[in-house]
């Protein structure tokens, strides 16, 4: 190959994959429209590439270290590695060749060990300067750090969280576990998203554990990375991507930036393949509890990804449903939380059936600016959908008939009352993506005595 082996015929490197493993991005450049191969080669020729990580065609160049790697079943993300094999002496060859060879390989032995040694005593400084840094100064009586048993996420100090906010300057907004605020971390000068938990929740320790579970072990790409933390003392804060469009929220109720259809049905797919992710396929069973559009961030390609795990409820494998108190937002939250049912992840299929409906007709659930027919958003739709008229939810917006019918028909069957009743969230995608058929929905129990 030509490029660094061109340097040293004695030395050549090859790339291998590695699936299933995720990286802290550190990416000096990054090529498009990449095969593997094509991504493989271009780190191969390059003598400054040590890794390169392609995910739907980006191929992302990288130096040494990789950091924060953890294994992630069904991760789009594969690794190529560049690794550096030496060339061997062939049988029946020249004693001077042989010579040579050996001579490179008691080279390659003493860089090795210099470079070691180096590295052990640049790791030593570093630490040297981290404990002092930690305990001497006007910060000297800051408790130390608590790790998170079985995370592996950055762990960020409170002065670090402190100066990237500037001192809480800047607030996003208030949820349910916190408040959250806009940051920027001065080592790598990236925009972040910083959300501080309350002490006065009840069980905040436990949310805070929870949290750090959950959002550590997960990855895909319609939910919010999760960066590191931080738990000094009473001091318990989250660090999260910035997503540059702001909620789905600011979006879908602002009339002057109104979604078109085909955006519209794109980002609920986006939303449905989020919760399927939790309920479905990570390590744990995990019911988000609190899904409203508050809670969807959108990134700078309007791609939807779902937050604040803050009121998450994790279920062991085995386990299909919990009692709880009631989590989330009113008017998200389904009938059983109100019932001291058992809760299970049809509880989120409901929240998820409340946001696919404002998403159709670009309005709140409950706005009582409207008469009192259309106030209550999923009254007012099974009541259109009965009479025939689903096109008077869209007002005068030219849309595809068949697919806000089936649309319309797929929230019905998630507001049951009845959560048995409700589909899973894989079968509320494979809905949306128009290859499961959707037989004509019975009434929700509740809506019996106003039809």
């Amino acid at each position: 190959m030509e490029g660094c082996k061109a340097n040293n015929h004695n030395v050549s490197y090859e790339i291998r994959s590695l699936d299933d493993t995720v990286w802290e991005d550190a990416n000096y450049a990054i090529l498009g429209g990449l095969t593997k191969e094509d991504c493989a080669k271009a780190c191969l020729e390059d003598c400054n590439c040590d890794a390169a990580f392609l995910q739907n065609g980006n191929c992302r160049k990288q130096r040494l270290p990789l950091r924060f790697g953890r294994r992630v079943r069904s991760n789009p993300i594969v690794a190529l590695i560049k690794v550096n094999t030496t060339v061997q002496s062939t049988r029946g060859g020249s004693s001077d060749s042989g010579k040579e060879i050996k001579k490179v390989i008691r080279s390659d032995v003493l860089i090795v060990s210099i470079s070691l040694f180096a590295l052990a005593a640049l790791v030593l400084a570093i630490f040297g300067i981290y404990v002092h840094r930690n305990h001497v100064g006007r910060y000297k009586k800051i408790s130390d750090v608590a790790p998170i048993e079985g995370v592996g996420l950055r762990a960020f100090t409170y002065p670090e969280l402190v100066e990237a906010t500037n001192e809480f300057k800047e607030e996003l907004g208030r949820g349910a576990s916190g408040t959250v605020y806009k940051g920027i971390l001065l080592d790598k000068r990236s925009i972040v998203v910083v959300k501080r938990l309350d002490k006065e929740l009840e069980k905040g320790e436990k949310e805070f554990e929870i949290e750090m579970k959950v959002i550590g072990k997960t990855y895909h790409r319609n939910l919010v990375r999760f960066l590191g933390y931080c738990r000094e003392g009473v001091k318990w804060l989250l660090v999260y991507e910035y997503m540059k469009n702001g909620s789905l929220a600011d979006i879908l109720f602002n009339q002057e930036n109104r979604l078109c259809w085909e955006e519209r049905i794109r980002i609920a797919r986006d939303i449905a393949r989020g919760i399927l992710y939790l309920h479905e396929e990570c390590e744990m069973l995990i019911i988000h509890c609190d899904i409203k559009p508050q809670n969807i961030l959108m990134d700078e390609h309007r791609c939807a990804k779902i937050s604040d795990f803050g009121l998450a409820k994790l279920l062991k494998k085995d386990q299909t449903n919990a009692y709880t108190r009631i989590r989330g937002t009113l008017a998200y939250v389904a009938p059983e939380w109100h019932r001291k049912l058992p809760v299970t992840v049809k509880a989120d299929v409901y929240s998820f059936e409340i946001v696919l409906l404002e998403i159709i007709c670009g309005r709140k659930s409950v706005d009582w600016s409207f008469s009192e027919d259309e106030a209550i958003l999923e009254e007012w739709v099974y009541n259109a959908f009965v009479d025939g008229e689903v096109c008077k939810l869209v007002g005068d917006e030219e849309v595809d008939k068949r697919k806000l019918d089936r649309m319309i028909k797929i929230g019905i069957w998630c507001i049951q009352d009845e959560p048995s009743l409700r589909p899973s969230m894989k079968k509320v995608l494979l809905m949306l993506e128009g290859t499961e058929e959707i037989p004509v929905p019975p009434s929700p129990t509740s809506f019996l005595s106003t039809i």
